[in-house]
């Protein structure tokens, strides 16, 4: 049995960041995939911190047929977008993103009617 797809729905809490890396290595039998992880923590991260705790989200991992792994979380916020900043030596904040943006193939966002979706794609 493959372990994708997978698909949750949580509520972004900042102790949902550790259980969800948990069920990802369950789900992946145990593999470490510190790309993912890193990827999934620092989506869920943003939401928690510009969204507030408590917003509902959904996290997708998937395989794509180019054989790369998609990694989508939704939220039910289409006017709040994630954006790259430029964090300073001396900054606690302000990385997540520049992590994704270093670790996977390609990010970005889709917006619906009804909220958003930010995604990256990993080797």
């Amino acid at each position: 049995m493959s372990p994708l797809p997978i698909a949750v729905e949580l509520l972004a809490v900042p102790k949902a960041v550790p259980e969800l890396r948990r069920t990802l290595r369950e789900r992946c039998g145990g593999v470490d995939s510190p790309d993912l992880l890193l990827c999934v923590s620092e989506l869920l991260t943003n939401v928690i911190v510009h969204l507030g705790e408590g917003t509902p989200v959904t996290l997708r991992v998937v395989g794509t047929y180019s054989g790369r792994v998609r990694v989508e979380l939704s939220d039910p916020e289409p006017g709040v977008w994630p954006t790259l900043r430029a964090a300073g030596p001396g900054d606690e904040a302000g990385r997540g993103l520049s992590l994704v943006d270093a670790v996977a193939l390609r990010w970005g966002v889709d917006q619906g009617p009804y909220g958003k979706t930010v995604w990256c794609e990993l080797r």
